[in-house]
């Protein structure tokens, strides 16, 4: 289905996938537009052997991906005994939870999916946002700073090279420290851990 959730520009599922999905055998409904904030038309998910279908009929079928937690309006249009997959934040949501439960749905929330399995890192949904959340950190940073980030040798002179200090050595940390180095900052990076 498409998200509703307001400035999401996300896809649960990209033509890629969706070829990958039919290839395995499934047949793989899209919502119309689901793809469009994603650069995504219909006619590339038709291409990848998608059919293009309603809202209505985008959920209720067996299995339903999403990112963000789906309304309770959304759930309503859930099968029952179905299965959704994407972000649940159960820990928030509890009258989505007994929603779910009502519903019989098997629930896969991607954001309760431990991050330190290694098997688990694939579906890590999490860490993959993060590592944008890094890159664009540097972004922004640089538009910010005034001055480029590499040293410079002129003939009017020189300009040392920026220094950039990483608060944190998470994903995003990482992500902003290899971006800032390949930009030609100094850098330096803190974590608590």
């Amino acid at each position: 289905p498409k998200e509703t959730f307001a400035g999401e520009k996300r896809v649960a599922i990209v033509p890629a996938s969706v070829a990958a999905l039919t290839k395995a055998g499934f047949n793989v409904v899209v919502e119309s537009d689901a793809g469009l904030s994603s650069k995504f038309t219909n006619a590339d998910y038709e291409a990848s052997g998608a059919k293009i279908v309603g809202a209505k009929d985008a959920w209720s079928k067996d299995i339903v991906i999403k990112l963000r937690e789906p309304s309770l309006a959304e759930v309503d249009g859930l099968r029952e005994g179905s299965t959704l997959i994407g972000y649940v934040k159960p820990a928030q949501n509890k009258e989505l939870v007994d929603k779910l439960v009502e519903k019989k749905a098997t629930t896969l929330a991607l954001d309760c999916i431990p991050r330190v399995i290694s098997r688990a890192q694939a579906f890590d949904t999490l860490s993959s946002m993060a590592n944008i959340a890094g890159y664009r950190a540097v972004i922004e940073a640089s538009h910010n700073f005034g001055r480029f980030f590499a040293g410079q040798m002129t003939a009017a002179g020189k300009v040392p090279p920026a220094k950039v200090l990483v608060i944190g050595g998470g994903v995003a940390g990482l992500s902003a420290t290899g971006h800032a180095k390949n930009l030609g900052a100094i850098v330096r990076v803190f974590d608590t851990r």
